[in-house]
C-alpha cells in the first residue's frame, strides 16, 4: 500500500498545546459545568495528560502497517440474508388506538 507522505508528515508535527485553567473553565461553562479552582486544575492536568498522550501515538512510525478491523484478525461470520420471522403487523396493529392503512395514528403533539 502506498501512503501520502504529506499527509504523514503533516499529521505527525506537534499540534499539542497545553490547555490553561482559564480554557478548562471556559469549557465547563459552556458544557454547563459548574467546577471548583481545585476541580479545575485537577481537569488541566488530566486533559493535558490525554493530549500528551495522544500525541505521543501520532507520533509512532506506522508505515508498511495494514490497517485492521479487529485487534485480532478476526473476520465476522456472515448468515444467510432471508427472512426468518413472519409478518405480524396485523397482530400488533389489532391492540392499537388507531391504525389507518396499515401505520398507526398518533396525538398531534406539535402545533
Amino acid at each position: 500500500m502506498v501512503y501520502n507522505t504529506a499527509f504523514n508528515y503533516r499529521h505527525r508535527r506537534k499540534f499539542f498545546v497545553p490547555l490553561s485553567l482559564d480554557e478548562v473553565k471556559r469549557i465547563a461553562h459552556l458544557a454547563r459545568i459548574e467546577i471548583s479552582e481545585s476541580v479545575a486544575l485537577q481537569t488541566q492536568g488530566q486533559l493535558n495528560d490525554i493530549f500528551s498522550l495522544l500525541e505521543r501515538i501520532k507520533a509512532i512510525d506506522t508505515t508498511g502497517i495494514e490497517p485492521m478491523t479487529h485487534a485480532q484478525g478476526q473476520e465476522l461470520r456472515l448468515r444467510e440474508d432471508r427472512v426468518t420471522e413472519r409478518d405480524q403487523s396485523a397482530l400488533f396493529q389489532s391492540v392499537a388506538p388507531q391504525v389507518e392503512a396499515g401505520l398507526y395514528l398518533v396525538p398531534k403533539v406539535i402545533e
